[in-house]
């Protein structure tokens, strides 16, 4: 995954001939961490400070008052002014896109930037919302009764990702480290998604893994 991360440092960098307007914002809970590294490649990389913020979505959400309980309400911190900043939002998994929408709209009550970007450690599918990705670190296709959890070596004690079966909470470890492609990750995810459709394990499954991360940032849209 360290290479996803090197790699979306490259292409955060590059439209711009000007990156002082360049600021990244790490979505709660999941894509902050990744929108750290990335930071932190973009300054080992480039010598080059791009600011950071921490973006919560919880009363942004379509979702908000239809739930029965008490919503988990986290950090938001913005540490500089918005307006006319090419913003790239970071999440770990896209899924329905809803998620997305919200972080827009709530990005925009802070101020109005110049442009929005969104990149992603994985693309689920499923969207409901005319949403996509334009950085993403692998595809791989999922079952409705399946879950996409992204852990991190810093809070988790390794980089991994892993499909999650809702009905019995089975982790199978689908990748280490993504493909500098995303599109031969693409089929790599595939190929092992096939191989799990054969009754085969898609990767050597983890002897003992952890039933839960120590966060796993709710659910993903």
């Amino acid at each position: 995954m360290d290479r996803t991360f090197r790699r979306f440092a490259y292409q955060f960098i590059e439209p711009y001939d000007d990156v002082s307007n360049l600021a990244i914002v790490g979505m709660q809970t999941r894509g902050v961490y990744i929108a750290k590294r990335v930071q932190q490649h973009i300054k080992s990389e480039f010598n080059l400070d791009v600011p950071l913020g921490v973006l919560d979505v919880t009363f942004y959400r379509d979702d908000f008052r239809s739930k029965m309980k008490m919503p988990e309400v986290k950090v938001t911190e913005i540490p500089f002014d918005l307006y006319g900043k090419d913003v790239i939002l970071v999440d770990d998994v896209l899924y329905t896109g809803r998620t997305v929408r919200a972080a827009m709209e709530a990005l925009m009550s802070y101020g109005r930037p110049r442009s929005i970007k969104f990149c992603c450690m994985i693309d689920r599918g499923h969207r409901e919302l005319p949403i996509t990705s334009d950085y993403i670190g692998a595809t791989i296709p999922t079952h409705k009764n399946e879950e996409i959890r992204v852990f991190f070596e810093d809070v988790d004690g390794e980089d991994a990702v892993y499909i999650v079966k809702r009905d019995d909470e089975a982790k199978i470890k689908t990748t280490t480290g993504i493909s500098e492609d995303s599109d031969s990750a693409s089929k790599n995810s595939a190929s092992e998604l096939n191989a799990k459709s054969k009754n085969e394990p898609a990767v050597n499954p983890k002897s003992n893994p952890k039933s839960e991360s120590k966060d796993s940032g709710g659910r993903h849209e």
